[in-house]
């Protein structure tokens, strides 16, 4: 296989090569900066801001600076007082009591209280919503009668002050908090969404400590802060998010100074790494993520188990991570990152192109057109290219469709790719977050689960997992419902992925933090 690296050098040689040409093209550009306001690269243009519909990282790792929830978690991934100054929990393990803050106010100057958590978290399980995040509050004694439109109210969300709320459960759920630290849990101003309607996205209005002050789409995002944040004032003035798809400008803007931070690209990284003037400015992070192929296990040709095997099994997902990742992640046995694994990692089939022809044929693939969906990020497209070469080679035809995000995403979660690219970066650090989410039958399409993969007994594993105080008691389950996923192989598992960036010298204060929800954005600053 040594065309691969061959493939990997040659475009890398390309990309310098571009590399310098733009830079010499840019190098009279003005400074393109605005005073006090640290500035990040994001590859797209996120689809909306509202909580209740978020569903990429890149939104909501916006949207934690703009809005909170009861709780968050803290450096040491433990669950901590957000709006809720503290909580108690019930014997019975069934009734969460969240004692609020008083000082917490909206952006547009009310204050916030218990009934606009009740109003939050009902919007989420309205059944004339459009939430993709049911899941995450559907355990809420009533939700069910309230989705379905047989009461006017979840019983179990009880404004007992204007500071006290209580969360009855219909049976006690382990991963409970955790989930209350996520996105869709982050609670807004009845008035404005009523006010915006269907832009509510566009025009997000939350307690935290930033405020979206304007939105030039496939340009820019501004964030100013927000000096009557309950948590302090930010140490910066605010944050510019610019929407830079093309890695390569990414780099030469960063070059030119009009970038703090961004994350190194596959092409730049031995450039980058070996680069004098960067030696102390490259930070890394293991990732608590899982890059993946997925498959459509819902219609031919991948409803047919030997079909994944066989992809599986042609390509060669340890070499593509040493030499076109550069060793940037750790390989993947399974859908749950090895950081949360707390038993011994399952065994995916190795590279074995012999057995992938004989599977092959003997599925009937040879010569069948495979449509394999991605979006445009040009690492996609080196990942997705390399991927195709190798399934090429064991007699499949692979056609790939480069769709930007929104579109992408659409499309892969109405189901109408065959196969496709794509990752999912832990909400809270439990195993059960890159389970139930992803492969329980219930979540089909945006709530998690895009191959569309069904088996009943890992429904039923996930939700013994769920159910179960006893943390060996949730492994043991979790185990056994990783292991029968590997088994059937929804997805070929690629890696964990190492987020690494380089920093400009003068910003102070940053860090990387393996959950996005993490980063509120106040420490950062020159």
């Amino acid at each position: 296989m040594s065309g691969l690296a061959n493939r990997a050098e040659t475009r890398r040689i390309v990309l310098t090569i571009s590399f310098i040409l733009v830079l010499s093209l840019a190098a009279c550009t003005s400074n393109d900066r605005i005073a006090g306001y640290i500035h990040y690269r994001i590859n797209y243009n996120p689809t909306t801001l509202d909580p209740a519909l978020i569903v990429d990282v890149t939104g909501g790792l916006i949207a934690a600076k703009i809005f909170n929830g009861l709780v968050r978690l803290n450096e040491k991934l433990e669950v901590m007082p957000d709006l809720a100054e503290s909580w108690s929990l019930s014997p019975d393990a069934t009734t969460y009591t969240f004692y609020l803050r008083k000082d917490a106010r909206f952006s547009n100057g009310r204050s916030l209280s218990a009934a606009d958590v009740k109003y939050s978290f009902e919007r989420i399980l309205d059944p004339g919503g459009k939430s993709p995040h049911t899941w995450i509050l559907d355990k809420i004694s009533g939700a069910r009668e309230f989705m379905n439109g047989k009461s006017d109210e979840v019983s179990g969300i009880r404004v007992s002050g204007p500071y006290t709320i209580q969360l009855v459960l219909e049976r006690p759920f382990s991963p409970f908090l955790n989930l209350l630290t996520m996105t869709a849990a982050y609670v807004v101003p009845k008035e404005d969404v009523r006010k915006w309607g269907d832009d509510f996205g566009t025009h997000p209005v939350g307690s935290g400590p930033f405020c979206l002050t304007q939105w030039k789409h496939n340009n820019h995002l501004l964030l100013a802060r927000n000096a009557d944040y309950f948590g302090g004032i930010a140490k910066n003035m605010g944050i510019r998010y610019r929407i830079i798809p093309e890695d390569l400008t990414a780099i030469t803007e960063f070059e030119l100074g009009n970038l703090d931070v961004i994350s190194v690209p596959a092409s730049e990284y031995r450039r980058i790494k070996n680069t004098v003037a960067y030696e102390n400015l490259v930070a890394s992070i293991e990732g608590i993520n899982t890059y993946y192929l997925g498959f459509n296990c819902s219609r031919p040709p991948f409803d047919n188990i030997r079909a994944r095997r066989a992809v599986s099994s042609a390509i060669d997902r340890k070499r593509i991570l040493e030499t076109f990742y550069e060793g940037r992640g750790r390989l993947a046995h399974g859908p749950i990152p090895d950081i949360l694994r707390r038993w011994e990692a399952p065994a995916p089939p190795d590279y074995d192109p012999v057995t992938a022809k004989k599977l092959i044929d003997a599925a009937g693939l040879k010569g069948k057109k495979i449509q394999f969906y991605i979006t445009a990020d040009p690492e996609v497209v080196d990942i997705a290219e390399i991927v195709q070469f190798y399934l090429q080679s064991a007699g499949l035809s692979v056609t790939i469709k480069q769709l930007e995000w929104s579109s992408y995403k659409a499309a892969i979660n109405n189901g109408e790719a065959d196969m496709f690219w794509i990752s999912w970066w832990a909400d809270y650090p439990d195993p059960e977050n890159f389970l139930f989410p992803l492969f329980h039958s219930s979540n089909h399409g945006p709530s998690g689960n895009r191959t569309r993969y069904t088996n009943k007994s890992v429904d039923d594993l996930i939700e013994a997992g769920q159910k179960s105080a006893d943390m060996k008691k949730r492994d043991h389950y979790y185990l056994l419902a990783e292991r029968a996923i590997v088994e059937d192989m929804p997805w070929v598992f690629f890696w964990h992925k190492t987020d690494i960036t380089v920093r400009q010298a003068a910003l102070r204060n940053y860090r990387l933090y393996p959950i996005y929800s993490m980063d509120k954005g106040l420490e950062v600053s020159f």
